[in-house]
């Protein structure tokens, strides 16, 4: 297992990625620069919502991006709430895009 990105650093090149694309995107909430967790939140404009985090996939021995919540807007943000509370260091990113575009799939931010 390789050495880990620092979580600013990631989130910097993310949101760099993120505007090249012409996706509109936020940072509501700062996490720890070195070892902040990541959540990224894709509002689809309709009032759904769909949230992002980092897990550990033991079956593909990697760290994959999981979905935390989706549906309407005001639940995925109490779930991003929730996970706020237990964990002050998080960072919150925020995407509004109708096509539900992340680019979490891509190569560099899987």
């Amino acid at each position: 297992m390789g050495a880990r990105l620092a979580s600013g650093v990631w989130v910097s090149a993310y949101l760099t990625r993120l505007r090249l694309a012409d996706i509109p995107v936020y940072v509501t909430a700062r996490g720890d620069d070195q070892a902040g967790a990541v959540v990224v939140k894709c509002a689809l404009l309709d009032g759904r919502a769909r949230a992002y985090q980092r897990s550990y996939d033991f079956q593909a021995d990697a760290r994959v991006w999981m979905v935390l919540a989706e549906g309407p807007e005001p639940e995925v943000d109490a779930a991003i709430d929730r996970a706020r509370r237990s964990d002050p260091d998080l960072w919150v990113i925020e995407i509004e895009d109708r096509a539900g575009r992340t680019l979490l799939d891509e190569d560099g931010l899987r």
